[in-house]
């Protein structure tokens, strides 16, 4: 029987997403719980599982394409359940089956395996059961790291084995063998096998019949049909063709598809820059106090495991900062016309990743230490690039920080994360000459760019915020109190 795979919904609540790549081809056959593809939501890729057993029929969606939720996007052939044989199962009817779910969080008494897209990708690269890894994690989803920590504790029990479980082999079979294998799945062989009407038929599309890809063998050499020069040619001229869209005529242009996250960050953007009257405060502080707290705690840290950086004491800076002027901490309720004033602090952290820029959120920064701070911002930073970052966790800020200064700059203007009213960037501590005590001394000093909501905030008080950033950053024994 015929089974049509509806798109799910991944559990993103996103109404489409982009096939990013197809981990199965026509003909494959594959598992339940199995990846058959790739897909983006906006803010994640994900690894959509088979939710049968069998064979794929069709794939009714390229890579790339972007495919609504609820849409057939592949479809299986799989066996009857009933007795008889296959002419009888095609012929009776059946009824269609409701579809079912396919995300990692499946009902109980299910097999369904809870992991992340990133950790099924390298199970399947270092051809780990996924199943047999034991997640760290208490909700028991596993992760990259897991699959790691799975290999290097199999490894030596698999090296213990391998010699007494070598048998020895014939040499003339095993040349056989490999002879075989690497003839079938080569594509540029130097004799193949073809009647005379494929050989024309292979000089008049231009097709060198020796790369033609060919599983079927006369007389133990390759053995190339015309329909393997029509399906080598039709995908050949796909693949010109597809070349021929990305690039203008000129050829000095390339067109990159506008989806995905790249559409997500550009349309949230666009919705904070129009609907906000951006204003952005630049300043600098002296923080050679803190480059040298941080330096002293630096390994006290790296013994408890947390590798601590500049991020979390400027956090704590900015929530103290925001303590004493709440309307950084607000947004603005439109519809009902009020400025919303937050009694909570979860300052967002921007992240530069492969897919773009992401916002991981922590909550509840004032109740926490700097190493604890450290160590979920880390983990989140990571999930971040690793795209195993959930939206939960990139929701509910009320204050976000951007360290513009990683990649070198001094000074930005950056763009509010709206609903938030304010967004501080970060430039690159740098030495530079300072007058103390009537004498030129070089001192650390990192720049500020804050951007507000002028709606919401006045100059004055952006000012007055920052200098009360700059007054815990100049000094941050003062975090103590």
């Amino acid at each position: 029987m015929t089974h049509e795979f509806e798109l799910p919904d991944v559990g993103e609540g996103v109404a489409e997403g982009e096939i990013v790549n197809w981990l199965v081809e026509p003909g494959d056959t594959v598992e339940e719980d199995q990846p058959v593809a790739e897909v983006e939501t906006d803010k994640a890729v994900v690894d959509v599982p088979s939710p049968v057993d069998g064979t794929v029929a069709e794939r009714r969606a390229e890579a790339g394409e972007m495919v609504p939720v609820g849409d057939v996007f592949i479809v299986f052939d799989t066996d009857g359940d009933g007795d008889g044989d296959g002419t009888a199962a095609e012929t009776e009817p059946e009824t269609e089956a409701e579809p079912e779910s396919v995300t990692d969080t499946d009902a109980e008494g299910t097999d369904r395996v809870f992991a992340a897209p990133s950790a099924r990708r390298l199970a399947r690269e270092r051809g780990v059961d996924i199943s047999a890894v034991e997640g760290a994690d208490p909700s028991g989803r596993i992760t990259a790291a897991d699959v790691r920590a799975h290999t290097e504790e199999t490894q030596a029990e698999t090296s213990d084995s391998v010699e007494s479980a070598v048998q020895p082999v014939d040499e003339s079979e095993a040349v056989t063998a490999t002879t075989a294998a690497s003839t079938s799945e080569r594509a540029d062989r130097e004799r193949t096998l073809a009647v005379p009407a494929t050989r024309k038929l292979a000089a008049e599309e231009g097709v060198d019949i020796d790369a033609v890809p060919t599983d079927e063998q006369r007389d133990g050499e390759p053995f190339v049909a015309a329909e393997q020069i029509e399906a080598y040619t039709e995908r050949q001229q796909a693949a010109q063709a597809a070349d021929a869209r990305a690039l203008q005529p000129g050829g000095q242009e390339k067109r990159v598809p506008y989806q995905g996250i790249r559409r997500t960050i550009g349309q949230q953007m666009e919705r904070s820059k129009f609907t906000a009257p951006h204003v952005t405060h630049h300043d600098e502080v002296d923080v050679t106090e803190l480059v040298e707290t941080r330096d002293d705690l630096k390994q006290d840290a790296e013994e408890r495991g947390v590798s601590l950086t500049y991020m979390p004491f400027v956090m704590k800076a900015v929530v103290a900062a925001l303590q004493d002027h709440p309307y950084l901490n607000a947004s603005l309720d439109e519809s009902a016309e009020e400025i919303v004033l937050k009694h909570y602090y979860n300052v967002g952290v921007a992240v530069a990743t492969d897919a773009g820029l992401m916002v991981p959120v922590i909550d509840d920064v004032d109740r926490k230490g700097l190493l604890q701070l450290s160590s979920e911002m880390n983990e989140l930073v990571t999930k971040a690039r690793d795209r195993e970052i959930t939206r939960e966790e990139m929701q509910g800020g009320t204050f976000t920080i951007t360290n513009f200064g990683a990649v070198g700059g001094e000074y930005a203007t950056p763009i509010i994360n709206h609903p938030e009213s304010a967004i501080l960037g970060l430039g690159e501590i740098k030495e530079k000459p300072r007058v103390i005590d009537g004498e030129i001394v070089p001192r650390k000093v990192m720049t500020l760019s804050l951007s507000i909501d002028h709606r919401v905030i006045d100059g004055a008080v952006a000012g007055a915020f920052t200098n009360t950033v700059k007054q815990y950053l100049n000094n941050p024994t003062r975090l103590l109190l």
